[in-house]
């Protein structure tokens, strides 16, 4: 610049752009203010006056159109067209780290009538002076490219390890780990809500993604995507997806298949499974909106003339409302003929209340569970087995799966060999894991059978104590079908769940159930000893004679 460009009083009103990569930068580092710093020096230097700093933590490759910064600063040139300014900046790589837009950039700012100074290169309008600045423009992309490569294959390599790498899902939190480094931490009290919400999904607690929806929205704690405290249904199908809360890592993108992660699950690989079987069947029906503490019966208890389920009301009266349970589907016999809900509700109460076993029953039930956990033991190793012979059988597929890949000349032939061998692979996985958990520690049995027998012990006082969600659940475990009600007969018949027709045989029996002497089975005779052991059948009598 010349001497009688540092007097024109057009050319002393400057603007300083100042850039680092990442946000974290901005925060944690001081990368803005040392370059601010340097170019306020740069224009009290030069006798310009800077009317205003335009900051970016953006990165340097792609559209300069979407970095904030940048944009501002375009702006305010745009809103004063009268004047002339001069756009100082710290380096050439904070002006732009890819060729075309650099040329781009420069050609905004020519169109401008704004000139640009930079503190660390010399900007020349020369053929040579442009020759050589894109070079260094090109320098600056082939720097930025490479970083990026870098960056990738050792993010990648990681991933390969079994470690995640980017952000975390909600429900972790990175943690540095003495061996591990950066590791995936359980966050509280989220982990535990989308374990619930998970575990809730696969066995049918939450028959819908809208029945998730709502009972993560029910969480103060859980984050929400929109103002009035709703989230998104994408973001609930992406969380009943992951399988990163299985324990597992995949990376599709850079061609990392799946593998077992370093971070403790939230569940297990099978209930992954079956949650995503469950997106797959997509046939259960959603949950009804409508259903609320005021009425827990609703949709469970169906119309005894038509089958379909019964819908509830208030009715607003003289001096109070009050609450109906009706039948709403026309052409029923009972369309639109209510049912007070105090007669539906109390003699629902009856009938829940007389699934409650006798004390005596007790011991007996507590006898018949040990029977069948020692029998499903012995059976769960006889399974583990069978599962070892069937990994190995998969891991033989796997093998061959790979042969044909390496000798497939076609890539739709390749495609779908290898669409085949993520499936394998998530079959080995599922059996790897039932072959871990199919044999119980000690002292699960203790565990098991106290939930249970608390259950079965007062199914009326968890209904009746519970939230809506709890007695939703006590309907679905005490009842295998839903309850018929006739206007004029009340509730017909009732198919409880199996422990309470098990433990209602036992209390009707009017015999004794156990002979007080153990009962021995007649020995197993050999194949060769059948014949002889047989004895003659006598003939059959003939004009009415007794035997």
């Amino acid at each position: 610049m010349t001497h009688n460009d540092k007097q024109n009083p057009e050319l002393t009103k400057a603007v300083i752009y100042c850039r680092v990569s990442s946000t974290k930068q901005k925060l944690e580092g001081s990368g803005l203010e040392s370059q601010e710093h340097r170019c306020r020096q740069y224009a009290e230097a030069n006798g310009y006056e800077v009317e205003a700093v335009f900051p970016d933590d953006a990165s340097g490759g792609g559209d300069f159109m979407k970095r904030p910064g940048m944009v501002n600063l375009l702006t305010y040139l745009d809103a004063q067209p009268e004047k002339s300014y001069v756009v100082i900046f710290d380096d050439l790589k904070r002006f732009a780290r890819d060729t075309e837009f650099h040329i781009k950039l420069r050609r905004e700012f020519q169109q401008r009538g704004a000139r640009i100074e930079c503190l660390n290169f010399k900007l020349d309008d020369t053929p040579e002076g442009k020759f050589v600045e894109t070079i260094f423009a090109a320098q600056g992309e082939l720097e930025r490219e490479q970083n990026r490569r870098q960056t990738i294959q050792k993010m990648k390599a990681r991933v390969e390890k079994g470690y995640w790498v980017h952000r975390a899902p909600i429900g972790y939190r990175y943690a540095s780990d003495r061996i591990h480094g950066k590791l995936l931490v359980r966050d509280e009290p989220l982990a535990s809500i989308i374990a619930e919400a998970l575990e809730g999904f696969a066995i049918g607690r939450f028959r819908s993604q809208g029945e998730v929806k709502r009972f993560l929205e029910s969480k103060p704690d859980f984050p929400k995507d929109l103002p009035n405290g709703e989230i998104r249904y994408w973001k609930i199908t992406k969380l009943l997806t992951r399988s990163i809360y299985a324990g597992y890592i995949e990376a599709p993108k850079w061609d990392v298949s799946l593998r077992k992660g370093h971070h403790e699950p939230l569940i297990s690989f099978e209930t992954h499974s079956r949650i995503l079987q469950n997106l797959e069947d997509g046939a259960r029906p959603a949950a009804r909106k409508d259903i609320n503490e005021d009425f827990p019966l609703r949709g469970f208890v169906l119309c005894d003339d038509c089958g379909k389920p019964m819908t509830a009301c208030w009715s607003k009266g003289c001096r109070k409302r009050y609450a109906y349970y009706l039948c709403d589907t026309r052409g029923c016999p009972s369309h639109r003929k209510s049912v007070p809900r105090a007669k539906i509700e109390d003699s629902f109460g009856d009938i829940l209340r007389s699934l409650q076993p006798t004390q005596p029953l007790f011991a007996l039930a507590k006898a018949m569970f040990k029977d069948a956990w020692n029998m499903r033991l012995v059976e769960a190793h006889k399974a583990k087995e069978t599962i070892s012979r069937q990994i190995k059988d998969v891991e033989n597929q796997m093998e061959n799966m790979l042969d044909r890949i390496m000798s497939a000349t076609s890539d739709p032939l390749v495609t779908a060999y290898e669409g085949r061998l993520a499936k394998l692979e998530r079959n080995k996985i599922l059996l790897e894991e039932r072959a871990g958990q199919i044999i119980p520690p000690q002292g699960r049995f203790e565990e098991f059978i106290e939930l249970s027998l608390e259950f079965l012990s007062r199914p009326w006082n968890i209904y009746e104590n519970g939230n809506l969600a709890l007695k939703q659940t006590v309907l679905r475990l005490a009842f295998s079908e839903p309850l018929r009600y006739s206007r004029g007969n009340g509730y017909r018949t009732i198919e409880t769940a199996f422990p309470f027709r098990v433990l209602a045989g036992f209390h009707s029996q009017k015999d004794e159930m156990v002979r007080p002497r153990r009962l021995e089975l007649p020995p197993v005779l050999p194949d060769s000893d059948l014949n002889a052991a047989r004895l003659p059948i006598p003939p059959r009598p003939h004009n009415g004679a007794r035997r």
